[in-house]
């Protein structure tokens, strides 16, 4: 099925796009007029040997892709829809080892592991450190800016993302800015600003993993009522390997802080752009808010399944090794589910999003975790810095294929 409406070449993976903007518009042309689009593509250009993939942009579809993995497999060709062109096919299947892209039944297996560190005890467990180092967090942005004037990313965003992963696995919060650095070279190869290869993006992820499996040795030879014990102190009882945990760790710095970071960046500036929002949220400090940041934010644009056989969707016929792209910033977006979907509500209930995924198997572990950090950030900003307003500087985005990421939000306060 063609859709005429749409600019010529257009791809909703395409990086320069995504740096510029989230494509709303073609989007919402998508969905009223093809809703599985093929998209073509030059062979080998997202480091995949074919020449496109299904575009999938309602909210019903791609809950449907989500939750038949008998379908639609994550291993095959990987969840990350675009790599560089110039990546190895092989360095695309050693990230089969990464939980979200794996199938039933070893990611069954996997998660039932690592879920034991998001349990809600545990989450619950970390709300109070959490609380206070929010309200540091923002104090110390506060009392160090220049002018009253400081970056929201690096200074607030980032931060407490990062803190919660470094608390929840025991890592030294000394060591937190290293997940930082590694997470942001294996995220910003197709962001020339930063100058970072493929080589150096895998390089990074090393890095980590090692770190990861030494941390993994160490609480094998002196176990700690930590998270990490739980997971790797009794290898070959149903625990991981340290290989295994070193995987777990790397999908944390990308799925638990990337993640994370880009909605309270995108959060901060939907409020101070929707000043009646924030005004009410001082007010209310309503449970609603953090989902409908997330639905607005939607940090991870899209993610991709391959067909396993030739299957259906939507009566469009999609053929055994076609990839298929899962647009989740178009189905938060699908006027069938939301009433107003343009529209910045911080009450919006019910709110059906799929910013953690579209439920099934890959449905996101750290939801609890995500949505508590949200919570306890703004609250924190709303009581130290209720007067937060945009600098003229425009927000800049990252250059990215999958990711609706901010790299700098320039916030002021009197």
């Amino acid at each position: 099925m063609s859709c005429p409406a749409l600019p010529e070449g257009f791809d909703a993976t395409d990086p320069d796009l995504l740096q510029s903007r989230v494509p709303f518009p073609e989007f919402a042309q998508l969905r009223q007029t093809a809703p599985v689009w093929w998209c073509p593509q030059r062979r080998g250009i997202t480091g995949f040997d074919d020449e496109g993939y299904w575009a999938v942009t309602r909210h019903a579809d791609v809950k449907y892709v989500s939750t038949h993995p008998e379908l639609f497999s994550s291993t095959t060709n990987t969840a990350i829809i675009r790599f560089n062109e110039h990546i190895a096919r092989d360095a695309i299947d050693a990230q089969r080892l990464i939980m979200l892209n794996m199938d039933p039944p070893e990611h069954t297996r996997v998660r039932q592991i690592v879920q034991r560190g998001f349990t809600p005890r545990a989450i619950r467990g970390l709300e109070e450190a959490l609380r206070d180092r929010a309200r540091k967090i923002v104090e110390e942005a506060a009392a160090t800016a220049a002018d009253g004037s400081f970056d929201f990313v690096t200074q607030v965003a980032c931060e407490l993302p990062l803190q919660a992963i470094a608390e929840l696995i025991g890592v030294p919060q000394k060591d937190r800015t290293k997940i930082f650095d590694w997470s942001n070279k294996m995220i910003a190869y197709d962001d020339p600003e930063y100058a970072i290869t493929e080589e150096v993006g895998s390089n990074a992820a090393m890095e980590l993993i090692g770190y990861a499996m030494n941390l993994s040795a160490q609480r094998k030879e002196c176990p700690a009522k930590d998270i990490v014990t739980q997971l790797v102190a009794a290898e070959g009882q149903g625990n991981l390997g340290s290989d295994e945990f070193g995987f777990f760790v790397l999908l944390l710095a990308v799925a638990g802080n990337e993640t994370t970071r880009n909605a309270i960046s995108h959060g901060m500036h939907a409020f101070l752009t929707h000043p009646e929002q924030w005004e009410l949220y001082k007010a209310t400090r309503p449970s609603t808010a953090a989902e409908e940041i997330v639905r607005w934010a939607t940090p991870v644009v899209s993610f991709q399944r391959t067909a396993t056989q030739d299957t259906e969707l939507s009566g469009q016929k999609i053929k055994a090794g076609d990839r298929v792209g899962m647009f989740y910033s178009s189905a938060n977006h699908d006027p069938e589910v939301f009433t107003n979907p343009d529209v910045f509500d911080i009450t919006r209930d019910p709110n059906p999003h799929l910013g953690f995924g579209g439920g099934g198997p890959h449905f996101c572990l750290g939801k609890s975790l995500a949505v508590m950090e949200i919570d306890l950030i703004f609250n924190a900003l709303a009581d130290t810095l209720p007067d937060l307003r945009l600098t003229t500087d425009p927000p800049r985005r990252l250059r990215a294929a999958w990711l609706n990421g901010i790299k700098e939000l320039r916030v002021t306060h009197p």
